[in-house]
């Protein structure tokens, strides 16, 4: 795993492997580094994450809030045919905690 740095606060983890499977992998890839902010690519993510019905994502989301980090997804999300999962990325879009962009320079304008 690579960590990349964009300023002090947002940091960006580069690896071709699953590295969210469930809610507490989120708090060890914080304690990696001290960093509000953390970027992934949308394969990083167990897929179960993308299927609301399993609850994973609201569990990640409820761990963002409590310690007051952010996360930015990256990847291809404007084809979804999914209502709810297109729901669920427009409101977090609009909160801005956790958000899902096509690319880095994207999740950078909206977090710096």
């Amino acid at each position: 795993m690579e960590i990349k740095y964009h300023g002090n606060d947002i940091i960006e983890i580069i690896s071709k492997d699953i590295l969210i499977k469930e809610t507490n992998d989120i708090l060890n890839l914080f304690s990696i580094e001290k960093c509000s902010t953390i970027i992934v690519k949308k394969e990083n993510i167990i897929d179960e994450f993308y299927n609301l019905s399993t609850g994973t994502a609201g569990e990640i989301l409820q761990k963002f809030s409590i310690y007051k980090k952010r996360m930015a997804i990256i990847g291809d999300f404007e084809n979804i045919k999914n209502k709810a999962l297109n729901d669920f990325i427009y409101e977090s879009n609009n909160t801005k905690q956790i958000i899902f962009v096509k690319n880095i320079e994207k999740a950078i304008e909206i977090f710096k």
